[in-house]
């Protein structure tokens, strides 16, 4: 059961969602290049990767696309952070009022 008593958390935008599934997109060619690695033989397509060369071009593919998509949702969800800071005040207020924020020092 979903509690209605905890912290609140970004929202999920259409940009987040798509940076993520580049992330997977990224795992997946991790994974393809990995295997070839371990057993000279791709995962998921017969005959790719076919040579190391293939491995090492997608598993580095796949690093930078993963990083390049990481770096984008942690973009997203830091353009959210104003919203989130008065969410959580407010959270902090309603829940536990005894409770002092920590002075904002910009």
């Amino acid at each position: 059961m979903l509690s209605l008593n905890r912290p609140p958390r970004p929202r999920l935008t259409l940009r987040i969602l798509a940076y993520a599934l580049a992330d997977v997109f990224g795992l997946v060619c991790i994974a393809l290049g990995a295997t070839w690695f371990v057993g000279k033989k791709g995962l998921f397509i017969a005959g790719f990767p076919g040579s190391l060369v293939e491995a090492v071009a997608c598993t580095a593919g796949g690093v930078a696309v993963m990083i390049w998509a990481v770096a984008r949702i942690l973009g997203e969800i830091g353009k959210q952070g104003p919203e989130l800071q008065a969410r959580y005040a407010e959270y902090i207020a309603r829940n536990h009022p005894g409770a002092k924020l920590p002075p904002q020092g910009d």
